[in-house]
């Protein structure tokens, strides 16, 4: 990988044997491995048997979990938050799991739809609760720094399974709770 940033910095008509720039093939390299780790995981590592029984059958939910990712269509990072809720049924997982898992899925290249989407997919499948809602809020480097240049834009996609998508009181008290 370090040579391939070579060959770009090149490519755009710097120099390499510049000071600010002899070590930073090597540096970028490293932050783009940094970046992507998301690959190098799985759910069974990250979830590391973090599934605890409970009676709890109310709503759980985490918010604000930051993430930062890189667009794959301009790998230009988007950043953001998420929010995630479930209603369980029998277990609950481990708080930090639910950031480790944003984590997971965002440190890959990806869009924000799909980012969604296989948070939501990944609990309900990990943890088999009644519902799960994900909603992220970001803002994309892609549309902020390059083509419209929007400054002020965001985007926010939700994913609604089970009962957040079945029962509109639930999807309606998860609206709330993450606007308040």
């Amino acid at each position: 990988m370090e040579e391939h940033w070579a060959k770009i910095i090149e490519a755009v008509g710097e120099d390499l044997q510049r000071p600010g720039l002899q070590d930073t093939p090597k540096r970028a390299a490293k932050a783009f491995e940094f970046l992507t780790r998301g690959y190098g995981q799985s759910v069974e590592e990250v979830v590391n048997d973090a599934l605890f029984p409970s009676d709890s059958s109310e709503m759980v939910l985490v918010q604000d979990v930051e993430l930062y990712s890189l667009c794959e269509h301009h790998m230009l990072p988007f950043i953001g938050k998420c929010h995630v809720a479930y209603i369980p049924t029998g277990k609950v997982i481990g708080l930090s799991k639910i950031a480790r898992i944003v984590d997971m899925y965002a440190r890959r290249l990806q869009i924000q739809e799909n980012l969604t989407k296989q948070i939501a997919d990944m609990l309900m499948e990990a943890i088999q609760p009644a519902g799960v809602g994900v909603i992220i809020e970001a803002q994309h480097l892609c549309m902020m720094m390059r083509g419209v240049e929007k400054q002020n834009s965001s985007m926010t996609t939700s994913m609604m399974l089970g009962t957040f998508l079945d029962h509109d009181r639930t999807r309606s008290e998860f609206l709330r709770l993450v606007r308040s």
